[in-house]
């Protein structure tokens, strides 16, 4: 054996350490590229959480979500039901039981559900009421994809799974040895009826639940069909009294049971179809959509759904966390509005009317508030998907036929839900931007009538409450018992001009100059003396006392430094009520700085938006509620962009993750993961009704969006990290861009808009008045 000599040492340390250094880097390369290599080999739905804001209830959201086993923007839904009938959270992560899996139409746990009925599957002595039929269940035997859910019923050795279409759905229960194996179809209360017809191994019925918002004539038709024989059928009435060997009930609240002896891995088919429109179209809509496929036919077609509407926006990266945030959310944006349209017998678009009662040819879509989704879901739609957008935009032009007013939230028709005219920014916006096979001129009149009617409206929600009082005086005012008033003074504003951007593109260019001076309203709530919003009583007086803390009553669910900033047109000019970039820029940083205070005097309690805003450690930015979520980019409008660029990317990674308690507030329709889909993608449209968007900081290395007239766009970022969040510079189509903010056409056209990315912030990048997003007080100079 060789000895080493001591003087040599130093030497062999030296040429070791780099040996190890270069094989360290080697493995570490090595597993980047299986990282990378993983990323892009997945297919991009199993990136997709379901569960993700499932973890709330009406103290704390968390996204109030549930998990929506279904295809994009599907008329039917399915989801497990942990909760009792009739509650809103009707999913809860934190609960070990389930009851059955529903078929859902629920779009807020605050509007509930409606048209819903579920199956469940139970073994050994029959347990049909709701309570006793539930079992044990566990996350750890719970599969949650968006195109197919399965769960092991511990109380009942049955594993029972679902797959969905967008009017059906295939379900799978495999059960253990018995010879008492049931599978219970409650069609829930508010007026059912259920009819089992062994010779044809088929349950037809309805059901006519809802909590609001439908004609008199309303039903969900359902038809079931087994490929297992029944050895016995009951059913239930009124009173969950059980009537044996019976084939028939209608009532309150009635069901139906069918029984099978089973061997151990028996497994026993159903698929599920609905119609609201006749019994004869739940049995079309199943024979289309599911006909003879096997399970594993309709869960691959429901997963190629899902892959095709995902890949559209192809993200490269390596953080996985980040990916699946991303996708999670995606999907969440590409659930509602739910098409609540049919295709007849001769394959045409067809739909009951939850407005007249009536069916009707057409499109018709519902289970949207636009309070919360014209910020950025239809944007959103606007950019990825105009022929959809279109359709929608006919849907709302039968909505008006239909009920004599535009919708302001549906579900399945009129709500008295939220404020606003905001019809009118998604109108308009689709417009500019493009929408195919939209009627403007008759949405444009409906428009027009949200502006000049005060009588007839349906609910409070529809049209303009304090219309009089706006026209009037140029706001609602505060003393005239018209709840939210300088919110709705504001929101009406906004709508003003995005009716005169739509005017003027038509060629009404009175129409269009009297809209543009409407919506100079909001200086109107202006209080130069605290530079905040605030109500104005009918003399013309600001109301008081005065705490701009204070949540609700002349606001939305929120407070004055929540709605100051809903001036998404004019941003400019409420710079210069502020007193210039200085003071505006000082402002934002206030709501920031401050501690989270608030004032729940309003409402006697603390909402949960309040204490959302509270525990995360923002100050007073409440990013968990609609009013604020653009208001970090307001900064790119005083020279200070970089501020947007470091807050956005605090959001982006401290208030989402596809966990359960993944979202710092309501999800609402798609609006709060839009948010996220746009600012990760790095821009978001602060004024829908325009042509651009403003950038914020890029959260990926590369983002691809295949764009639906064929165009690609890509968004690079060179050097991004989580320290490097600031933009050094960016080039557009290879030359070097100073603006903040990129035009919609120019997204289209396709290209790449490269961001070289740093960890201190570029104050000169951006900074000239040119390279600043649009305002009209400037644009109309």
């Amino acid at each position: 054996m060789n000895k080493i000599n001591k003087n040599d040492m130093p030497k062999m340390i030296f040429k070791y350490s780099w040996i190890l250094m270069i094989l360290l880097f080697c493995v570490n390369t090595n597993l980047k590229a299986q990282n990378s290599s993983y990323i892009e080999s997945k297919d991009l739905v199993d990136f997709v959480n379901p569960l993700m804001g499932t973890d709330s209830s009406f103290d704390l959201s968390n996204g109030n979500t549930y998990p929506a086993i279904a295809t994009p923007w599907a008329m039917n839904f399915w989801t497990p039901m942990t909760s009792k009938m009739g509650d809103g959270w009707t999913y809860k992560y934190d609960e070990n039981k389930i009851r059955g899996i529903k078929q859902t139409h629920q779009p807020s746990p605050w509007v509930n559900d409606y048209a819903a009925f579920s199956l469940m599957a139970v073994t050994g002595d029959l347990k049909f009421q709701e309570d006793e039929r539930q079992s044990w269940f566990s996350h750890k035997a719970e599969t949650v994809k968006p195109y197919h859910y399965s769960v092991y019923l511990a109380d009942y050795d049955v594993v029972a799974e679902v797959a969905p279409t967008e009017r059906a759905a295939h379900f799978k229960f495999t059960f253990p040895e018995s010879d008492k194996s049931y599978i219970v179809l409650d069609a829930f209360n508010k007026g059912s009826m259920v009819k089992i017809i062994p010779e044809e191994r088929k349950i037809i019925g309805y059901c006519r639940n809802n909590s609001g918002g439908v004609p008199e004539n309303f039903h969900n038709y359902f038809v079931a069909e087994f490929d297992t024989d029944f050895e016995l059928n009951h059913t239930w009435t009124d009173g969950w009294q059980l009537l044996e060997n019976s084939v028939n009930s209608e009532g309150e609240h009635v069901g139906a049971i069918v029984g099978f002896k089973t061997e151990k891995g028996k497994t026993v088919h159903v698929k599920v179809a609905s119609s609201f429109i006749s019994p004869e179209q739940a049995q079309l809509n199943l024979s289309r959509e599911i006909g003879a496929d096997t399970f594993e036919d309709t869960k691959k077609k429901a997963k190629q759904a899902w892959e095709t509407e995902l890949n559209k926006i192809q993200i490269e990266d390596d953080n996985i966390d980040n990916l699946r945030t991303f996708y999670s959310s995606l999907y969440r944006v590409l659930l509602f509005p739910r098409k609540f349209y049919e295709f007849d017998a001769n394959n045409k678009v067809v739909h009951y009317s939850p407005y007249n009662g009536k069916v009707l040819p057409g499109y018709m879509f519902t289970d949207n508030g636009f309070w919360d989704t014209f910020r950025a879901v239809f944007p959103f739609f606007n950019m990825m998907y105009p022929e959809l957008n279109g359709q929608i935009m006919q849907g709302l032009a039968n909505t008006y036929k239909e009920s004599g007013w535009l919708p302001e939230w549906a579900s399945p028709g009129h709500r008295d839900v939220m404020i606003g005219s905001n019809s009118a920014s998604i109108i308009a916006d689709a417009f500019l931007k493009g929408a195919k096979n939209m009627d403007a001129e008759i949405l444009f009149e409906a428009m027009l009538k949200n502006a000049t009617v005060a009588d007839g409206r349906p609910v409070n929600s529809v049209g303009r409450a304090g219309l009089e009082y706006y026209n009037k005086l140029g706001y609602v005012p505060y003393d005239v018992n018209i709840h939210e008033n300088a919110a709705r003074t504001l929101e009406y504003a906004y709508a003003d001009f995005t009716i005169a951007q739509m005017a003027e593109k038509m060629g009404k260019t009175k129409i269009a100059k009297k809209y543009f001076e409407k919506s100079m309203n909001y200086k109107n709530l202006f209080d130069p003396s605290t530079n905040w919003m605030r109500g104005k009583n009918e003399d013309g007086n600001f109301q008081s006392p005065f705490n701009p803390l204070k949540w609700g009553d002349a606001f939305t669910e929120g407070n004055s430094l929540h709605y100051t900033w809903s001036v998404f047109h004019d941003i400019e000019g409420l710079i210069d009520l502020m007193g210039g970039k200085k003071q505006f820029a000082a402002k934002l940083d206030e709501v920031f700085e401050m501690p989270p205070k608030f004032d729940a005097s309003y409402y006697g309690f603390t909402i949960h938006e309040i204490r959302e805003m509270q525990i995360v450690n923002m100050g007073n930015y409440a990013h968990g509620n609609q009013p604020i979520q653009h208001m970090i980019y307001l900064y790119n409008y005083t020279n200070q962009s970089y501020k947007a660029q470091e807050k956005v990317r605090d959001v982006l990674t401290k208030l989402y993750s596809a966990t359960p308690d993944g979202y710092c507030g309501d999800e609402d329709n798609g609006q709060t993961s839009a948010w996220y889909v746009f600012s990760a993608l790095g821009f978001y449209p602060v004024t829908p009704g325009v042509d651009e968007y403003v950038i914020g900081s890029p959260l990926f290395k590369k983002a691809t969006l295949h764009l639906e007239n064929g165009n690609t766009f890509e968004i690079t970022s060179k050097n991004n990290s989580n320290t490097n969040v600031y933009i050094q510079g960016a080039q557009l189509n290879g030359k070097a861009y100073q603006n903040t903010f990129i035009k919609f056409n120019t997204l289209q056209n396709g290209g790449t808009l490269n961001f070289n990315m740093g960890n201190i912030p570029n104050k000169n990048w951006g900074t000239a008045a040119k390279n600043k997003p649009y305002s009209l007080s400037t644009s109309k100079k």
